[in-house]
């Protein structure tokens, strides 16, 4: 950690390096700091559409021209979109780095849109969204997601819908590309067998050149309000249920405190929502909890997988739990494995170096800094049974608790469900 280096370029690229020096791997990525909550309703998707866009070829290679590079190195190359920003990566050999760095620094620089290639990858982004809506634990997410930010950018589809994708011609794309791919958006994260200044010529030779022309977009934090949204979907066997409270993401004291909480709830196979609900009553082969943070907001969420019948019953044992960690401490023995648990699962985490690059950017996205695995783990350490229980009585309120539910619901009466605990 003592290694790890930052720079920033004089057109306001930042540069994060951490050596790892028992690897012969780099993993290198260039994030953009734009994600669907950047977007107008009118655009929702864009970010995506992009993302796909620019493995389509640039000035100078085809889309073949890439495949054939990154298989040539036996690389691994690929791209995500989030809510809040957008990722691609690749991951090769330590001798191939500056291979990485041209292909990279060429697909987010130099893309070429290719009207035939806009809309073959229109196509296959309603193929996208189509599965969407044939995986129930994505859908019922998505379905979660927009009436617990309702009317805000966090609660659309990071993939758009069809309607919103059909409307995006070529002009509309090269704009938001050419406003959001700029060097004060972007971040550049590497681990792995490296040397910090090597690559940072390299990145300025590539990056460097590129102005800032446009304004940062702002944002807006979201309000939530409780809620209960219900949709039938007959083909399903089981039914879906999201149910989730607000919880925030920072500083990052609370941090800790909320991923120790989302540990003992759900977590883990010896948490309380597995073993109540799955373990001692057979209701449900998947339960679980996850705590889903952005900059200015967040939330807690169950998902659960059950009979129809016993969907009511699931809901119930779920508030049961909420009710249970407002009511009174965790035992010191629950709390110690919870918190051992994640210390775990972290120091796990960071053996690769994808995963190192990946946690250097989301450091400074959300924090602006790095922490050291001694801080984090310090952190985890400080978290008491008393922090937990205010942190529950603060988060665990009816009034803005969401469920949705999907899969055969007619006749269940889980629209009229009362989330009281």
């Amino acid at each position: 950690m003592d290694e790890i280096r930052k720079e920033i370029f004089a057109n306001g690229l930042v540069l994060i390096t951490e050596p790892m020096r028992n690897l012969r791997s780099v993993a290198l990525g260039v994030w953009m700091k734009r994600g669907s909550r950047h977007e107008t309703p009118q655009q929702n998707g864009i970010s995506h559409f992009i993302e796909h866009l620019l493995f389509k070829g640039t000035e100078t290679r085809s889309a073949q021209d890439i495949a054939l590079i990154v298989d040539s190195v036996g690389g691994q190359m690929d791209a995500f979109t989030t809510k809040e920003y957008t990722c691609f990566y690749f991951k090769v050999l330590d001798e191939h780095l500056d291979i990485a760095v041209d292909l990279l620094s060429d697909i987010v620089r130099h893309p070429k849109f290719i009207p035939e290639e806009v809309e073959k990858e229109r196509k296959v982004i309603y193929e996208e969204i189509k599965m969407v809506d044939d995986t129930p634990d994505e859908l019922v997410y998505d379905i979660f997601s927009e009436s617990f930010w309702r009317n805000h950018p966090l609660g659309r589809p990071i993939q758009g819908t069809r309607r919103s994708v059909s409307r995006m011609h070529l002009p509309m794309l090269i704009k938001y590309f050419r406003d959001s791919y700029q060097p004060a958006n972007l971040m550049i994260t590497a681990a792995g067998n490296l040397e910090h200044q090597r690559l940072a010529d390299a990145i300025r030779k590539a990056f460097e050149p590129i102005p800032n022309t446009s304004s940062p977009v702002p944002i807006k934090p979201p309000r939530t309000s409780g809620t209960v949204v219900v949709r039938e979907k007959k083909e399903l066997g089981q039914l879906h249920l999201c149910l989730g409270v607000p919880c925030f993401g920072a500083p990052p004291e609370r941090r800790y405190r909320e991923y120790v909480l989302n540990t003992l709830l759900g977590g883990t196979m010896s948490s309380r929502l597995f073993q109540h609900i799955r373990e001692e009553r057979g209701l449900a082969y998947s339960v679980f909890s996850s705590v889903n943070s952005f900059l200015d907001s967040g939330n807690l969420m169950v998902y659960a997988a059950t009979s129809p019948e016993s969907g009511k019953e699931v809901v119930e044992l779920i508030l049961q739990e909420f009710r249970r960690l407002k009511e009174g401490p965790v035992g010191q023995s629950e709390l110690q494995m919870a918190r051992d648990h994640l210390k775990g699962s972290l120091m796990l985490s960071l053996e690769s170096s994808s995963s190192r690059m990946s946690n250097l950017a989301r450091q400074e996205f959300y924090y602006g800094r790095q922490f050291t695995v001694n801080e984090i783990l310090a952190g985890i350490d400080a978290v008491s049974s008393d922090d937990l229980l205010r942190l529950s009585r603060e988060i665990f309120d009816p009034s803005t608790c969401t469920l949705a539910v999907l899969g055969q619901t007619s006749g269940r009466g889980l629209e009229k469900v009362e989330l009281t605990f």
